[in-house]
């Protein structure tokens, strides 16, 4: 493929059109600027400069026209536009500081484009890889304008990127600020100035009409009168074509994908408006709406800023405050202490055991590094790293216990990006929510169209004035857009609220998803119960305090619950450890200070006997006893099975145990509802078999041996205490301090959704009481531009109040 830079030579030069008087009028073929006196023509289409030309015959080459069949001059245009010089991005310091991620194979960067504007940027942005090799895969972030790109460092460098994503319209805004600084989003500065301008119309046009507002004689003063009315009207023109062109684009394009959007109305009204409003002024018959339209214009843009405001908050919120229930090994000397991650900071040294997350960038200074980033590439094959090499954020050691000295401040926002990566989504049906949501934006803009018309219908022949206003308060007084807040406002709130309470979830889907249940399966070592307060007794060979010492210094590579209560039994965890492995389900061993030691259970070891909640101890090739584990039960835990199976939920237990608890358990779960002695692939197993038989799977386990279920299932939750180990599969985590809070927390889930439905309820009133109003022509088109936006604030604040209101009643607002 033909390497693409910014001063690549075009296969053939545009050239100066021989009829310059035929394409003088015309505009831009890539941008819809104005081609001016001297335009460039190449492939019979006229270009404002070489620059767009440039772009069109880069996709013309690469087949990617489709580009402009999305929108009409979909591109950015290059016109005077200047060049911009990347040579800082040489700079490996410069370099690092962008990207997330890089090793030998591919390198990952998020960049800021101000230019997204319309589904063309998207669908070009997002097939960059047919324009250049080396890189991978991109995607868009529309709201956040932003683009998360995947490329081979050895192919394509940074630079190249950067030079070839301006080349083609779309210089991204690079701030060597640190990416991990929490910033609340900004409005864009474009929004500012249509709101200046549509303001300082609207107050204009308002003191133009003055005479007309206090019904002063105009017959004496004709000639002023439509002087005024021509003033109002260049005043509204940078209203409609500039602060009104979004609206007026997106109706636009929706009607060329054969789609009624809500901008739709909204245009149309507009339209109307202005149009009406130029007729009466040229033909002197009346002053016209101008006021009306501006007014229009100005309140759906400052609705439209409060909205967006409200949006980052939320956006905020959720990726700097909703912290994950992670804390991290912070080594102080000789001491060590678990600290949360969010108080973690550059210059903090970590200790990162076997099967524990790197929560934030940083350099390997102790132990040997073999780290699976299948959480931020999705290959799990582990890579090999040296003291010294630097160690990226979303890495999971899978070796020995390592100690890391952070290079930047936990990034909080970027684990929750991995955590919500489309690889560990679940392929699911569509929500109820989102399917009334989907049919309401459907069917509401064509019913808005037909009830406008049959109102202009109405009163055309009656009163002309209010036909126009209640043709356009109709237009403009429906609001779609309360139902779609609903969803992302409602359960955003009490996703914050169950995250106050130590139940971490993924997105807002899950909390419908959690209302659909019908089976719930729980794991018991570390779900049922717990081994902070555990008790453990030895039973064999007397060990010498030698090997105690080596018996601690491999279980303290391990994050497993068994391996960390035997370290606080043992004591001293000293001497060198090599030759690292964990078997899944299993156990561990290595080489420790030449001497082969391996933990686990009976048969990982060569004992024979049956396993259970028991860690066996073999020693330079002999078995010498084991550590019994008296695990000691959640409290609750009885309470919390019984909450399902009073819901009418099947309720199962897997438990890679044997059966000395089964008497316990049995009267809770049935025997015939108990399995024990259960491989990971064995639970793995069982959930598809449930969910063949039509059930849709609650399940509850450690995230250590549970991965696979836990992604299986529709809604995987990793209970956890205060340890960087879970699963990126798994849908929740909860704090297993509140495992007896669940049967609660699960509840207000439950309120929560049908607090949507309310707010749907209360947008219908809305609308219903709205268009009432409207149709008789008592409702002004600016009442309505007030009303439209309010409308929006009103269902925002009736979720967020409602969800918050319930979490007071039941005890969880404001939370821990």
């Amino acid at each position: 493929m033909t390497a693409l830079t910014p001063d690549r030579k075009l296969t053939s030069l545009p050239k100066v059109p021989e009829n310059e008087a035929a394409v003088e009028a015309g505009v831009c073929y890539h941008c819809g600027e104005p081609c001016g006196q001297n335009p460039v023509e190449f492939d019979g289409k006229c270009f404002c400069c070489t620059g767009c030309s440039m772009v069109y015959q880069i996709l013309r080459e690469k087949g990617m026209c489709r580009y402009y069949e999305l929108d009409q001059n979909p591109g950015i245009s290059l016109k005077g536009r200047r060049q911009e010089r990347y040579e800082f991005l040489d700079d490996e310091e410069v370099v690092e500081a962008l990207l997330d991620f890089r090793n030998e194979q591919m390198a990952r960067v998020s960049l800021h484009l101000p230019q997204i504007h319309c589904a063309s940027c998207v669908w070009l942005l997002e097939n960059l890889y047919r324009l250049r090799d080396g890189i991978i895969q991109s995607r868009v972030h529309f709201m956040k304008k932003e683009l998360s790109l995947t490329f081979d460092p050895a192919r394509i460098s940074l630079r190249q990127i950067v030079e070839l994503l301006a080349s083609v319209g779309y210089p991204p805004a690079i701030h060597l600020a640190s990416a991990e600084q929490a910033r609340k989003g900004q409005t864009p500065r474009r929004l500012w100035y249509q709101i200046g301008i549509a303001g300082f119309a609207f107050g204009n046009v308002m003191l133009l009409s003055f005479p007309e507002y206090l019904g002063l004689d105009l017959a004496t003063q004709q000639g002023w009168v439509w002087v005024f009315g021509y003033l109002n009207l260049a005043l509204s023109l940078p209203v409609l074509l500039y602060s009104g062109a979004d609206y007026l684009r997106s109706a636009w394009q929706g009607l060329r994908m054969g789609q009624l959007n809500i901008d739709v109305p909204v245009s149309l009204g507009m339209l109307t408006l202005f149009g009406r409003s130029t007729f009466e002024v040229v033909t002197q018959t009346g002053p016209g709406y101008f006021d009306s339209l501006a007014g229009l214009v100005f309140f759906l843009l400052v609705g439209k800023w409060y909205q967006q405001k409200t949006w980052q908050q939320l956006a905020f919120d959720r990726d700097y405050k909703s912290w994950l229930p992670l804390a991290a090994t912070v080594v102080a000397g000789r001491e060590e202490r678990s600290v949360p991650v969010r108080r973690l900071k550059a210059g903090d040294r970590i200790r990162v055991r076997h099967g524990e997350l790197v929560p934030a960038d940083g350099i390997l200074t102790r132990g040997e590094g073999r780290f699976d980033y299948s959480f931020v590439t999705g290959e799990a094959e582990p890579q090999p790293a040296a003291e010294g090499e630097k160690v990226f954020a979303g890495a999971r050691q899978m070796g020995g216990a390592i100690v890391i000295t952070l290079t930047k401040d936990v990034a909080q926002s970027y684990l929750t990006r991995l955590w919500n990566e489309q690889s560990f989504a679940h392929k699911q049906t569509r929500l109820k929510t989102e399917l009334l949501a989907d049919r309401v934006g459907k069917w509401f803009t064509a019913v808005v169209l037909v009830l406008a018309t049959g109102a202009l219908a109405w009163w055309w022949p009656r009163d002309v004035h209010a036909a126009i206003d209640a043709f356009t308060a109709v237009l403009i007084i429906a609001c779609p857009c309360a139902v779609a807040l609903a969803i992302p406002f409602t359960f955003g709130n009490a996703l914050r609220i169950l995250g106050r309470n130590g139940l971490y979830l993924k997105d807002t889907t899950v909390i419908e998803r959690l209302q659909q249940v019908t089976a719930v399966v729980f794991d018991k070592t570390g779900t049922l119960t717990t081994t902070r307060k555990a008790r453990l007794h030895y039973e064999g060979q007397a060990l010498t305090p030698e090997e105690q010492r080596r018996v601690a210094a491999l279980a303290a590579q391990s994050a497993h619950p068994m391996s960390r209560r035997l370290v606080q039994t043992l004591g001293r965890a000293e001497g060198s450890v090599a030759d690292f492995r964990e078997v899944q389900g299993q156990g561990i061993e290595a080489t420790v200070d030449g001497v082969a030691v391996r933990l686990g259970s009976a048969a990982f070891v060569g004992a024979s006997a049956k396993s259970g909640s028991e860690v066996w101890v073999r020693i330079d090739g002999e078995v010498k006893g084991r550590f019994v584990l008296e695990a000691e039960w959640r409290p609750g835990y009885e309470a919390v099975v019984r909450y399902f199976r009073d819901q009418g939920k099947e309720v199962w237990l897997l438990s890679g145990d044997n059966e000395r608890e089964a008497a316990v358990l049995a009267p809770l779960f049935g025997e015939s509802h108990m399995a024990f002695r259960q491989k990971p692939e064995d639970k793995l197993a069982f959930i598809r078999q449930l969910q063949e038989q039509g059930h849709r799977v609650l399940m509850l386990g450690d995230g250590l041996n549970d991965a696979g279920a836990l992604k299986q299932a529709e809604v995987g939750v990793a209970v956890t205490e205060d340890i960087t180990h879970f699963t990126p599969a798994s849908d929740a985590i909860l704090d297993g301090a509140r495992f007896a809070d669940l049967p609660r927390m699960l509840e207000y889930a439950c309120r929560s959704v049908r607090s949507v439905f309310q707010a749907y309820g209360l947008a219908a009133v809305y609308n219903l009481i709205g268009q009432s109003y409207a149709v008789q022509a008592l409702l002004s088109p600016v009442i309505a531009a007030v009303l439209m936006p309010a409308s929006s604030v009103t269902i925002v604040t009736f979720g967020v109040g409602v969800t918050t209101l319930i979490g007071w009643r039941m005890g969880l607002w404001p939370g821990d």
